[in-house]
């Protein structure tokens, strides 16, 4: 039986990486992945394609109505969707293809099959060709991530009603597009397929989308994603989808009303449940919360001896980069160093256009906790680079501590917020102020420029607005 350090069961961010940095630090490490390709739901079915394709579908806007205002006139635009998407695909072979190097290059043993707990120390693998070998280690990390939540009356098919992996795949775009669930899921696969020619239509059961984001920059995306032409029906509960013919009808009601609507595709984005079970934990004695997440303390560890659990099987926001960096703190712990993750310090991010990203503390979570907090503000259309680019829509946000003036949050509604909620994370992970931000010198002109704004306006000093 071959023995290693560490078995790492799922490949995904946080398992891939967290061998990788068990190899840096010497250990014997091997990965278990069920499926062909390494690198679980993000790089094959998730994160990286659906960034492939809001790229592809976001250069079709630009050239179908945005080109012309910067003098670029280009007629007959069209969609060639399938060099769309075997583009997509070349991406995630890229990637996919990388991570197994990485492995090799770490010295990391890849095991291909389903890999069960039969033990403490013990974990048997059965390949997709029914054979079966069981291998010995010190610390099993279990990183097997998270799975699609269905609807009890809707199902996946994986044809009318759909997960995000289905909806990454159409071989082209549905006449009429409902989504049930505005969250980042929804807001981006809504977008790409609206930007594709669909009429979409996305159906939330709260008064609100982005659930979790600052609520004034949540309700400027809505603004923005409205005037792209995406419909949307907040406080609206889905009790019913029938398919008949292959067509979709989904019953809906709004208070005491009730809607119908007709779809050729529904996407079901309703949120995801950790891929915890038939692992062996339960067998072993591994303890769950009600949630079906497994329980650890803050070194990772559950209650059984040399057992380890990161990613989406645990609690927090089920976000790859928070999983990698736990990944990174639970083989650094067991390898004897200090690993630790920052959840302050953890960004969101939605990735339609413009993209919505937050870290920290929104204004109402901070009220919440009774904290008296200074906020600053700035708009894109007063930044330079912005209006240069004829990209002014959206806004930076950050929320500090009134007596501290220590930044609590920060909150971007912008095409690049994803880049730029980077600084505003690092000046939270140092425990730095809006001060400490504002004096900070930015080059200009660039949109980072905004952020220096906002910084300097949690103390009314913006420098390209009104003061007020």
């Amino acid at each position: 039986m071959e023995k290693f350090d560490v078995v790492i069961i799922g490949s995904g961010p946080g398992g891939y990486i967290a061998a990788i940095r068990a190899g840096q630090l010497g250990l014997k490490t091997a990965i278990v992945e069920k499926d062909k390709e390494l690198g679980g739901t993000c790089l094959n079915v998730g994160c990286i394609p659906s960034k492939a394709l809001l790229t592809s579908s976001d250069h079709f806007v630009f050239v179908k109505k945005e080109a012309a205002k910067h003098g670029i006139v280009i007629d007959d635009v069209h969609v060639d969707l399938p060099k769309m998407q075997q583009r997509k695909d070349r991406v995630v072979k890229t990637f996919t293809g990388g991570v197994r190097a990485l492995m090799k290059t770490n010295k990391v043993t890849t095991f291909e099959g389903f890999g069960t707990i039969t033990a403490p120390g013990k974990v048997s693998i059965k390949s997709s060709k029914g054979e079966t070998q069981e291998i010995e280690t010190k610390n099993i990390v279990i990183a097997t991530g998270s799975a699609a939540i269905e609807l009890p009356f809707a199902k996946f098919d994986g044809k009318a009603i759909v997960s995000s992996t289905e909806a990454l795949l159409f071989t082209e775009a549905p006449a009429k597009f409902l989504v049930i669930g505005a969250g980042a899921v929804g807001l981006e696969l809504g977008s790409v397929w609206n930007r594709l020619g669909s009429e979409v239509t996305i159906l939330e059961f709260l008064p609100r989308i982005a659930v979790g984001f600052d609520l004034e920059l949540s309700n400027l995306l809505q603004r923005s994603l409205t005037a792209q032409g995406i419909t949307f029906h907040l406080e609206t509960k889905v009790t019913g989808v029938k398919i008949d013919d292959g067509r979709v009808t989904v019953t809906a009601t709004k208070g005491q009303e009730e809607f119908k609507f007709d779809a050729d595709k529904v996407l079901v984005s309703v949120g995801r449940r950790p891929f915890s079970e038939g692992l062996g934990a339960e067998t072993v004695g591994v303890e769950f919360d009600e949630k079906k997440r497994i329980k650890v303390d803050k070194h990772f560890r559950t209650n059984v001896e040399g057992i380890y659990a990161v990613g989406d099987v645990i609690a927090g926001p089920m976000l790859a980069h928070k999983a990698e960096e736990e990944g990174i703190a639970c083989v650094e712990i067991i390898a004897g160093k200090s690993g630790h993750v920052n959840y302050d310090a953890i960004a969101g991010i939605i990735y339609t256009n413009p993209e919505l990203a937050g870290v920290g503390l929104t204004e109402d979570q901070a009220k919440e906790k009774g904290i008296d907090v200074r906020i600053g503000k700035f708009p894109f259309r007063a930044n330079s680079r912005a209006l240069a680019n004829e990209d002014v829509d959206g806004m930076v946000k950050f929320v500090a501590d009134a007596k501290t003036d220590r930044i609590l949050g920060a909150h971007i509604v912008q095409h690049t917020a994803s880049e730029l909620i980077a600084e505003a994370v690092s000046v939270i992970e140092f425990g730095g102020s809006s001060e400490d931000l504002g004096r900070t010198v930015h080059s200009h002109p660039t949109l980072s420029e905004a952020v220096k704004e906002a910084a300097l306006n949690v103390e009314k000093r913006a420098l390209h607005i009104m003061n007020r």
